[in-house]
């Protein structure tokens, strides 16, 4: 059979050249399934169909904005104030122009791309007295309790527009509106700032142990009311003058949000029989409102501040004082009781303070006629910073003849208040105080503050009576505190406590820098010092070297309780010796230690003061007192550049 040149035959040639056809088919098939197969895949993944005017393959970029104020709608645009901002946006063609009545009103915005495309206001709202908050619920009275919602925002409509917190809410009154959406609280607008003449102090339980009692008997003088239920269905009970009423926490009474006590006359009192304070038992005036925690009985007093501070004063300052040392403490009392009420202590019982130390001691004393006296005269008067702020009255027993300043307390953001100076507290230096104020000139920065920072200028200065100094004949002037065996179980154990309660204020040394860390064992003292001195000379850091490590101790406060071991007694310069178990009297001091084999076995203090120095001295405001100054003129010392101002009309 005749072959070609690649020696194949006929029957194979045409057998290669089917093949070839067949491959040819296959190929061509597969090249049109994947054309179709790119031509699906582009139409899926195709953009929608472009609007006039937009770039091809745009995106539109949705953002979706809840519970946010509104501060202007004129038409084309919207002004709002958004997490503390103020943000302007045009309206889109749709909503053009916009309504008015979305002014001032709270709303959920949709914004694309820059453009306001939706506004929903939140119309819904209620108003009455706020009776506590937290962020998951906002009791209001004549409503109960109203949850929270997640998305909730608070703005302070008055003076400069803010954001705010349910801890910023006037309790007790009418100031603030809620916005109300699916029956959740979704915006708090505080409306209006008004004078407050009434203030709610939580009463801690027997001796000021704890927030909650488990009874509470009640009598008042002039007879009572008792009203309970629910709001829609209130129902009172009659109390004759002297009539015991007791409420447990299984009391029927506790059938609504709260139970309300309240004289049948204005002048009435409402007596705790089973409350313990220095007077005995404590009795109150204005009304008492009860409601059940699941750990016990909260009781709040509303009272008017004035009665309050009728009972403040002489639980404070001694009644013996000076007439004009009185109004001072009246003053500052009043000013650091507005400010709590301004912004509550204990939101969530709606209360502005408690009647413990925390606060201001309210009704451990019987009221005094000298301290109503006082408090009658300086009727209404704050003390406001230079900005309109109430300014923060700070106050003390006694300084060793100088103060400090704020930084005392190491908070997270050191407060700013520049009218708490450290100072001299001198017959020289109030007497150019005195000289300035006659001549409206700014007084005279005082050197001591700093100078006394450094610890030998310190030691010095504590180691002498100083004449000039106010307070140089009082007992707390000068004090010595000398601990002749060192506990350092007990100073291990309060050092714990200290770092519990700020982890940032006792540091233990780790490869050169002292970090914070659980307290470990101490073993033995080897070492005790105070390595930092803040203005006046305050104790700011203590460093402790012991057989397990090295701590850093942190803040007048906890330097107080670290070194004091709870039996020594402290004797002051007139030779009286005076029992303080938990806290040294002030962090004024020199430290000097015994040891015995390398290790401290003994320390003492040489000290002066009482309290933490910031403020009015109130021993420094008696003597200037008697010496002939006026209120005015003791504030103007202590409280640098701060101005006396009434709250509310005679």
């Amino acid at each position: 059979m005749k072959k070609n040149r690649w020696g194949l035959d006929r029957s194979q040639r045409m057998q290669l050249k089917g093949f070839v056809c067949l491959l040819g088919f296959l190929l061509l098939t597969a090249l049109l399934a994947l054309k179709i197969t790119l031509s699906c895949i582009h139409r899926d993944e195709a953009a929608p169909e472009e609007e006039p005017g937009e770039p091809p393959g745009h995106i539109a970029v949705v953002q979706e904005f809840s519970n946010v104020w509104i501060l202007e709608a004129d038409g084309e645009r919207l002004i709002v104030f958004r997490e503390g901002q103020r943000e302007t946006y045009p309206v889109s063609e749709e909503m053009s122009p916009v309504s008015d009545a979305l002014r001032e009103q709270l709303a959920d915005l949709q914004v694309t791309d820059g453009v306001v495309t939706a506004a929903v206001p939140k119309t819904e709202k209620i108003n009455g007295r706020i009776l506590g908050a937290d962020q998951e619920g906002i009791e209001v009275e004549g409503y109960g309790r109203l949850p929270v919602a997640a998305d909730c925002k608070g703005y302070r409509l008055y003076g400069s527009l803010q954001m705010c917190t349910p801890e910023d809410i006037p309790f007790g009154y009418p100031y603030t509106d809620l916005c109300v959406e699916d029956g959740e609280v979704c915006g708090i607008l505080i409306a209006r700032e008004e004078s407050m003449e009434k203030i709610r102090v939580l009463i801690k339980g027997d001796g000021y142990d704890g927030l909650f009692h488990s009874q509470l008997i009640l009598t008042s003088d002039t007879g009572c009311t008792l009203f309970y239920g629910d709001y829609a269905n209130r129902q009172q009970v009659s109390c004759a003058p002297g009539e015991e009423l007791a409420i447990g926490a299984d009391s029927p009474f506790f059938s609504g949000e709260r139970v309300w006590v309240a004289p049948d006359a204005l002048t009435g009192k409402i007596t705790i029989k089973n409350l313990g304070r220095s007077q005995g038992a404590p009795a109150y005036r204005g009304q008492l409102e009860l409601f059940l925690a699941p750990e016990g009985i909260v009781a709040v007093n509303e009272v008017p501040l004035e009665e309050y501070l009728y009972s403040v004063v002489p639980s404070e300052m001694p009644a013996s004082y000076p007439a004009e040392a009185l109004k001072a403490q009246a003053v500052c009392a009043r000013t650091y009781a507005y400010s709590h009420m301004l912004r509550a202590g204990y939101p969530q019982y709606g209360a502005h303070v408690d009647d413990s130390t925390s606060y201001q001691v309210y009704n451990n004393i019987l009221e005094q006629d000298s301290t109503t006296t006082a408090v009658k005269d300086t009727y209404g008067l704050l003390l406001y910073t230079p900005q309109g702020e109430p300014a923060q009255t700070y106050y003390y027993s006694t300084s060793c003849g100088v103060g400090s300043d704020a930084s005392v307390w190491k908070t997270k953001e050191p407060p700013d208040l520049p009218y708490l100076k450290a100072k001299s507290l001198s017959y020289a230096a109030m007497a150019q105080t005195a000289a300035a104020m006659g001549q409206g000139a700014a007084l005279p920065e005082s050197r001591a503050g700093a100078e006394l920072m450094e610890e030998t200028a310190f030691a010095q200065f504590i180691g002498t009576v100083h004449p000039d100094d106010f307070e140089a004949q009082e007992a707390w002037y000068r004090w010595r505190y000398q601990v002749e065996e060192l506990d350092s179980a007990r100073m291990c154990r309060i050092l714990k406590e200290r770092y519990a309660a700020n982890e940032s204020l006792v540091l233990t040394l780790r490869d050169g820098e002292y970090i914070s860390r659980q307290i470990g064992e101490l073993g033995r003292v080897q070492e005790l010092s105070v390595e930092k001195r803040g203005p006046g000379g305050v104790a700011e850091e203590l460093i402790i070297t012991a057989e397990n490590g090295t701590y850093k101790v942190i803040s007048e406060y906890n330097i107080r309780a670290v070194l004091n071991d709870g039996k020594t007694r402290v004797e002051r310069q007139d030779g009286s010796q005076i029992s303080c178990p938990f806290l040294l009297p002030s962090g004024f001091f020199v430290l000097t230690t015994g040891k015995e084999d390398g290790n401290v076995v003994a320390y003492t203090l040489a000290g002066g003061g009482f309290g933490h120095g910031v403020g009015m001295s109130q021993n420094g405001a008696r003597c200037m007192a008697m010496s002939g100054f006026t209120q005015e003129e003791i504030l103007a010392f202590f409280f640098e550049g701060c101005l006396l101002e009434k709250i509310y009309e005679s």
